[in-house]
């Protein structure tokens, strides 16, 4: 069979495929009117999580060749698209645009939404909590830098849920106008992106290279599109952004670099999937063994924690902690409910979503 032939099935199949997913869209457009009505909502990560499973599962008994990732990229996609049809959400996230609070957002949210970058995480919240957009994207953590102190803040004081929490591997892509690298004479993009891809700029430039700082890799980006002789170490969603050409993906010196994010919502509250996580705000007493005997209110029914970070209170005059907790389960299961009974005025939810980490 030739080459012609071939894309001429391929034609075909792409034909089929977007007859079906218009007719999947034109089902959307009735659920989305039956959740409008009954002011239900839109997003629901258990259900997709749930599709992406049975999906899955489906091309693995089929020998197919898309694995788990690519049904889920593909699916994501068609889902975000789906959100949009249903009722057009707006999607704070932390910027600026092109960041990697950006990327997450896009990833979860699709190409189609409406995104709104703000300046700081308390935006985001503020945001979020007035209703002026139904989603927020905030980082929460990665692993070679710790966690993001004033997300836990925010989430210690605010009336926002976590709905869902994404992780995202951060790779940073050296992008430029020149093709040709050793015409290049200086590098724009932030600090913590020299320091985790000095190896790369070690093996390709000289010590005469201009390694220059801006407040993000999106400036960067900017910067090197518009300045002669210039490159940018930035994320890839920046360079896309901005229209700049990638010379090289995955730059940085370990592979191992991820960020948490959490979306955000206020009156979202997830069904249980059977793989979830919860987190609470754990307002503990300062005696002697108070946190020892809430710990072990989790190890007696065996609920496995996944994170406790403390916080300050706050509290004027006074030096107390608070803890966010994370733990395996949901929050509406029975052995979580019996530690609440136990703690009643301790406990203030915070969110159960899908475990993605």
């Amino acid at each position: 069979m030739d080459l012609l032939s071939l894309r001429n099935q391929i034609d075909a199949i792409d034909n089929q495929v977007l007859r079906l997913l218009n007719e999947r869209m034109n089902i959307v457009k009735q659920v989305g009117e039956l959740k409008k009505h009954e002011k239900s909502v839109i997003y629901r990560p258990e259900r997709e999580k749930a599709i992406i499973d049975r999906l899955t599962s489906i091309s693995n008994d089929d020998n197919g060749t898309l694995n788990h990732s690519a049904v889920e990229a593909i699916f994501l996609e068609i889902f975000a698209v789906s959100r949009n049809i249903e009722l057009p959400e707006k999607v704070a996230f932390l910027g600026p645009e092109g960041s990697y609070t950006h990327q997450a957002a896009e990833n979860r949210f699709g190409a189609m939404s409406e995104y709104i970058p703000l300046k700081t995480i308390k935006s985001v919240f503020d945001n979020v909590e007035t209703g002026r957009v139904r989603f927020g994207v905030v980082p929460i953590e990665n692993n070679q830098e710790g966690t993001v102190a004033e997300t836990i803040d925010q989430l210690c004081y605010r009336n926002v849920k976590i709905v869902a929490e994404l992780p995202l591997s951060v790779n940073f892509t050296f992008a430029s106008n020149m093709d040709d690298p050793s015409k290049i004479t200086k590098i724009y993009s932030k600090d913590i992106a020299f320091r985790q891809c000095r190896n790369f700029i070690e093996d390709y430039f000289g010590d005469d290279i201009k390694l220059i700082q801006v407040a993000s890799t999106s400036k960067a980006a900017k910067l090197a599109l518009e300045e002669e002789g210039a490159a940018a170490i930035c994320s890839q969603i920046a360079a896309k952004l901005y229209k700049l050409p990638i010379l090289y993906n995955n730059i940085e010196d370990s592979q191992d670099n991820t960020t948490r994010f959490l979306i955000l919502a206020k009156d979202v509250v997830n069904q249980k999937s059977g793989n979830d996580k919860t987190s609470v705000l754990a307002k503990i007493g300062d005696n002697p063994g108070d946190l020892a005997n809430f710990l072990e209110e989790f190890r007696q029914r065996d609920i496995n924690l996944t994170k406790i970070e403390s916080r300050p209170a706050k509290v004027k005059d006074n030096f107390k902690y608070w803890f966010l907790v994370d733990f395996d389960g949901h929050f509406e299961e029975s052995k979580v409910q019996e530690v609440i009974r136990v703690y009643p005025d301790t406990i203030t939810f915070l969110g159960s979503y899908v475990k993605m980490v």
